[in-house]
């Protein structure tokens, strides 16, 4: 039997496969498209069954290869840019494409884990699992959204389990082929590794310098939530999967700046002389992503409470210090 993991070699995927292995399991197949290679460097240290092209991998589930010998799907890969603007490409890639895996598992009584997305509220202040809140900005959320809905029509006819996932701000390590896409503590370390400083949005929609604020959750919560479902596979639904605690990007750049410092031998100083010592600084707000910005989210994880998931959640300071700590480690 195996477990399959879809968008294997990007972040979330290749984090899920590695705890996998963790776990006992290497009967994995790996699927993805690795027309940017360099997402490969994410699975040399996992143990994988099989890696297939994402087409190649959906040819051979409509014909039957795999019938009878999946454990579950894990399905994370998908187009996660929200600047894309070519909306029939992140239709197909994004909906159609988790639609095809969903029609298989439903048919094959096979658990299914798939990744959604909070983009899916929009510009609203309120983060719960429920059609009212949902406003997409962009058509990625939109792909995302619409998926969720046919979950929901189908909700009472499912015959294995369905978990969607709206990932909030996720951050950690293998995340380093998303380039501008990659978590902001990504490239705050990297920032002030090559130039002494990070440097921050200014403030939009009412928010102070660096004072947006998002729900940014380390990726080792999301492996954990994964797994979580994986052991109780009688738990569906959809569900927020962020800390539930929003936190500004100035936290952010005070939790990275600050491990740098210390193991520079440095004291941690405060946000307020880090800007006044310029170790901090702050960008004009980009024209181009005016009215499709989330200023401000934060997870209501009241849902996946009640599924049953107790464990806590890691802070900005306590998480992303240690994903400093982490790519320190690696570029030693």
């Amino acid at each position: 039997m195996y477990y399959i993991v879809t968008g294997a070699a990007g972040f979330i995927g290749s984090n899920l496969v590695k705890a996998l292995n963790e776990r006992g399991e290497n009967n994995i197949i790996a699927v993805d498209n690795l027309k940017r290679a360099d997402k490969f460097k994410n699975l040399v240290d996992c143990e994988i069954a099989d890696y297939l092209d994402k087409q190649d991998f959906l040819k051979k589930l409509q014909d039957g290869f795999f019938d009878g010998l999946v454990s579950a799907v894990l399905h994370q890969g998908a187009c996660s840019d929200t600047m894309e603007t070519d909306g029939r490409y992140m239709m197909e890639n994004n909906y159609q494409y988790t639609l095809e895996l969903l029609n298989y598992c439903q048919n094959e009584e096979v658990p299914f884990l798939y990744a959604s997305s909070a983009s899916v509220y929009g510009g609203g202040g309120v983060f719960k699992e429920s059609r009212e809140y949902e406003s997409p900005l962009n058509v990625y959320a939109y792909s995302k959204f619409l998926f969720d809905q046919v979950v929901r029509r189908r909700w009472h006819k499912r015959s294995a389990q369905i978990v969607g996932l709206r990932y909030f701000n996720v951050y950690g390590p293998r995340e380093q082929h998303k380039g501008r896409m990659a978590s902001v503590a990504y490239h705050f370390f990297n920032q002030y590794r090559a130039e002494g400083r990070v440097r921050l949005f200014e403030g939009c929609d009412g928010y102070a310098n660096g004072g947006q604020l998002r729900d940014f959750v380390s990726i080792e919560d999301v492996v954990k939530v994964n797994m979580y479902f994986l052991d109780n596979p009688h738990r569906s639904g959809i569900f927020n999967l962020g800390t539930g605690l929003a936190q500004s990007f100035n936290d952010v750049a005070v939790a990275t700046v600050n491990t740098l410092r210390q193991a520079e031998g440095k004291p941690a100083l405060s946000l307020a002389e880090l800007q006044q010592q310029e170790l901090i600084s702050y960008i004009p707000f980009p024209d181009a992503l005016r009215g499709k910005y989330q200023s401000y989210t934060q997870a209501d994880i009241g849902a996946l409470r009640n599924a049953g998931y107790a464990e806590p959640f890691l802070s900005v300071e306590q998480g992303v210090a240690r994903y400093v700590e982490q790519m320190l480690k690696a570029a030693s």
